[in-house]
């Protein structure tokens, strides 16, 4: 049995899984430990090495092939170091990658996140069969991993995808630190942030809407909050996500005239909110780009759903694999 490990880091919880691939290149999930993220990067490994090798040991048959780490960036994959991520503070310039090579004596790979849940997606989600697709995260950020003639393009030093700093408006909710911008209609953060602008808009008027009744409300309020909202029919919020929809469908567009993907799969938020906001961003897409470039492009909700992050440590592995082989597993 090949078995693969996967290692997600976050700001404040850390996943080490293990997966079983079976002969037709699907994978299944036999091992998963989650843990609080520790401050200190040296104790946060030693953590995530004593965790996977608790996994392996409990296996009466399988062995380790390589092991792909998942983690916010900035980083630099090549050289397997981990780059002052915002959400790691103290992670200077760590060498991640070092410590699980000497320990287990197989390949290990690093990749952000964004790269990471693109590799998912293609291999085991919504992006089967594509040679080129763009995946949005579209979550806590917007980011982007994208997969150009059949590969993982990742730029000159791993920046490519950084889509949330494009600026689609000169004002607006702010994202990546840019009022205004891709991130800053497109994430959960954002809708927040216009969710407040709105409800104190209409607070001011008199009129609230049902999801915050009061100005003390306002600092609570919350995409999530928002989405269970505009599915009870409440018309602000659904005009918060018409309005993401809208600027969604817009960046596409970009997307799709810079890219020509054949397909885009976007994560989290918009999954859960599909209905409201994909005839909006369809008809935004299409009447902004040029109609031969999306004539040719799907766009879709992740495969994988919420359990994307499950897979995309695991994808990195094995797209590490298949890089240093030549060959497709």
């Amino acid at each position: 049995m090949k078995l693969l490990a996967g290692i997600d880091i976050g700001g404040t919880k850390c996943a080490v899984s293990l997966g079983a691939l079976d002969g037709e290149g699907g994978i299944a999930i036999i091992g998963k430990t989650r843990m609080p993220t520790p401050s200190a990067p040296e104790a946060a490994i030693a953590r995530m090495i004593d965790a996977l090798e608790e996994q392996l040991g409990k296996l009466a048959e399988g062995e380790l092939s390589a092991i792909g780490i998942s983690c916010g960036g900035p980083l630099d994959s090549r050289r397997g170091l981990v780059l002052s991520p915002p959400n790691l503070p103290g992670w200077d310039a760590v060498d991640i990658v070092t410590p699980f090579a000497d320990r287990f004596g197989v390949p290990v790979a690093l990749q952000n996140d964004a790269n990471a849940c693109a590799l998912a997606e293609w291999k085991w989600g919504a992006g089967r069969g594509c040679r080129n697709m763009i995946f949005l995260t579209f979550g806590t950020g917007m980011g982007a991993g994208l997969i150009l003639n059949g590969a993982l393009y990742s730029g000159t030093n791993d920046q490519a995808g950084e889509v949330g700093h494009i600026r689609l408006e000169p004002k607006g909710p702010v994202g990546y630190g840019k009022a205004g911008s891709f991130e800053g209609f497109c994430s959960g953060g954002g809708i927040a942030q216009l969710a407040r602008m709105m409800a104190e808009e209409r607070l001011n008027e008199g009129d609230p809407p049902s999801f915050c009744r009061t100005t003390e409300e306002l600092p609570l309020l919350t995409a999530e909050l928002v989405g269970r909202a505009a599915e009870r029919g409440d018309p602000i919020a659904i005009e918060i996500y018409r309005l993401s929809a809208r600027k969604l469908g817009r960046a596409l567009a970009l997307l799709v005239d810079i890219l020509n993907p054949e397909r885009i799969v976007i994560g989290s938020i918009y999954g859960r909110q599909r209905a409201i906001m994909e005839p909006v961003v369809l008809a935004e897409m299409h009447r902004e780009s040029l109609p031969l470039s999306a004539s040719a492009c799907e766009v879709m909700q992740a495969g994988l759903g919420e359990h994307i992050g499950d897979y995309a440590s695991l994808s990195v592995a094995i797209n590490h694999l298949n890089e240093k082989g030549g060959n497709r597993i």
